[in-house]
């Protein structure tokens, strides 16, 4: 079972690639609003993640130097991530603009960041699974909900970057199974190394760098009263959901 349940949720994330197909049945504005909502939602779930299960958990024994560091280092690593090799879009509004016959090199340079985020994902699951497992279903929820968006926009990527639709679900998903093997790793790890004194402070600053830096900001480009409403409940809703997993799940 310390086996099974990660390698099962990292195959369901992987699998969120193919929402790409769901994207082109709708009109642009349409996804455009459900997605920010999404977005709201994955950014309340992400935050609730870290501080309701994650940081309790780093901090049962005590909260010491070593969490803070570690937190800061998911922060960092997701920075870099972002800021070198991975280009993050939650819409594919790029993608009906313009088409190359042959892929271009940035869509290749999506995949390969994509990959390195996803192995990443996957030694966070591995290691919240690894704490126990209501921490593993709710750190995947939290993985789940923010990959909606993330892969809407990475299959806008690839098909304005070149690739036909069936490329990019099948690229997309190679890149997606990266997270197999941080999990693989996570849990071989654990076999010679405490490691979940690492990955999960890690994760958690990984999710609040992502939250505060790339969910929240996307929030503020939309003024609208209405609008604005919905997605603080949408957001309020993404962290209760996280309180409902801790009361339900222990």
């Amino acid at each position: 079972m310390q086996w099974l349940y990660p390698i099962l949720s990292v195959v369901i994330v992987s699998a969120i690639a193919f929402i790409g197909l769901w994207t082109f049945a709708m009109k642009t504005p349409q996804l455009q609003r459900i997605v920010l909502y999404l977005v709201s939602f994955s950014a309340g779930a992400l935050l609730g993640d870290a501080f309701i299960h994650l940081l309790p958990e780093a901090a049962d024994g005590g909260f010491g130097l070593s969490i803070s560091l570690y937190i800061l280092l998911g922060i960092i690593v997701s920075f870099v991530i972002e800021k070198i090799i991975w280009r993050h879009c939650h819409l594919h509004k790029c993608a009906a603009s313009h088409h190359h016959v042959q892929p271009q090199p940035f869509a290749y340079l999506n995949l390969i960041g994509d990959g390195v985020h996803n192995f990443i994902d996957g030694l966070i699951i591995g290691g919240s699974y690894l704490v126990s497992v209501p921490v593993g279903v709710s750190t995947t929820l939290a993985v789940i909900l923010h990959e909606i968006p993330q892969e809407i926009g990475d299959f806008g990527v690839l098909i304005h970057g070149g690739f036909k639709r069936s490329q990019a679900l099948f690229y997309n998903f190679l890149s997606g199974l990266t997270s197999v093997i941080g999990v693989i790793v996570a849990l071989l790890l654990s076999e010679t190394t405490n490691v979940t004194n690492v990955l999960v402070p890690f994760a958690a600053g990984s999710f609040i760098y992502i939250a505060c830096t790339d969910l929240l900001p996307e929030l503020h480009k939309s003024v609208k009263m209405k609008e604005s409403v919905g997605q603080l409940v949408a957001f309020i809703a993404g962290i209760g959901v996280m309180v409902l997993l801790l009361v339900f799940l222990g």
